[in-house]
């Protein structure tokens, strides 16, 4: 079995944060090697990813599953590779830290199965962590960057300059 947990803070109040991740779709377009996202309903969602080990490259496809949605602070959800013997959960969890900013933990758990598992999770325990963080930081720029675009203030118009005015 493989785990990992990352943390970040996001300069965003925790309901823009929640606002940002109930959408699943948002989740996989943010996740390192999604190339797929079909979503069936507020519980089930297909993805389709290209992922790395070493020299290896392979595309799968990996069926995911919310089992909790109690936002804005968790969301717990479950997943398993179609076709390969692998599966996981994880966890999202939120915390306000003050006014306009929430710290955000990422947990994820894979297990591969069978005589392949331990070769399996070999190759993937330094892959797990590297993608687990570039996911929190992708979600962390994504958030503060529309939350500085709301902020910033439109130019002034500029009034033309008349003549004999």
């Amino acid at each position: 079995m493989i785990d990992t947990e990352q943390s970040t803070s996001i300069v965003a109040p925790i309901d823009r944060v929640w606002d940002y991740v109930q959408d699943i779709r948002r989740w996989a377009n943010l996740f390192p090697g999604c190339k797929e996202c079909t979503v069936h309903d507020e519980h089930e969602s297909r993805w389709i990813l290209k992922v790395g080990a070493g020299g290896l490259v392979r595309t799968v496809t990996v069926l995911v599953h919310v089992d909790e949605w109690a936002g804005p602070e968790r969301v717990s959800f479950s997943f398993k590779l179609q076709g390969d013997p692998v599966e996981g959960s994880g966890a999202y969890m939120a915390e306000r830290k003050g006014p306009g900013e929430t710290e955000v933990r990422l947990r994820v758990r894979v297990a591969g199965s069978g005589a392949l598992a331990p070769m399996w999770e070999a190759l993937s325990r330094p892959l797990l962590p590297r993608l687990a963080r570039s996911f929190a930081e992708q979600l962390k720029a994504v958030i503060e960057n529309d939350v500085a675009e709301e902020q910033e203030v439109p130019a002034t118009e500029q009034t033309p300059f008349r003549y004999g005015a």
